[in-house]
């Protein structure tokens, strides 16, 4: 589980929604901050480094209904890029969504080359896109994407 109390957890967050802001169009940024994280529906995990020194990923797994969950604010931080956190914390979203029999696990995220590495990541792991869900709207911008689980 992730802690919101560790300011190297909240650091990566701030830098996870400054770059969301500076890389997306005024109203496409759905990136949840330290407060809407801690919503009841959601579960928010961090990925550290062997000996617990530095904050490798952050990324939350939230509760849509009882069949459908959405990965939410996933996060690698820059120097642990291409070191397999990343593909470490999806792992674990698809294995807890299984947990939890949701049929399908769902993202919502950006274009262009800021989002590149990362839609390459859900696509290699089986996710496909999909239309909006939840509260979303389609945009020329944003991507949705579903994984049967």
């Amino acid at each position: 589980m992730g802690d919101f109390a560790n300011p190297k957890v909240l650091a990566l967050l701030r830098e996870h929604l400054a770059e969301m802001q500076t890389n997306s169009p005024p109203g496409s940024v759905y990136a949840l901050d330290v407060e809407r994280l801690q919503s009841k529906d959601i579960t928010f995990y961090s990925v550290w480094d062997s000996e617990g020194e530095a904050v490798m990923a952050i990324g939350a797994l939230k509760e849509l209904d009882t069949a459908t969950g959405e990965i939410k604010s996933m996060r690698t931080a820059q120097e642990h890029l291409r070191k397999g956190a990343a593909a470490f914390l999806l792992e674990l979203f698809i294995t807890k969504a299984r947990q939890c029999g949701y049929q399908h696990l769902c993202l919502e995220t950006g274009s262009g080359p800021t989002f590149e590495p990362a839609l390459s990541l859900y696509r290699r792991y089986g996710f496909e896109n999909c239309e909006p869900f939840g509260d979303y709207e389609a945009s020329a911008f944003n991507q949705f994407l579903q994984l049967q689980v």
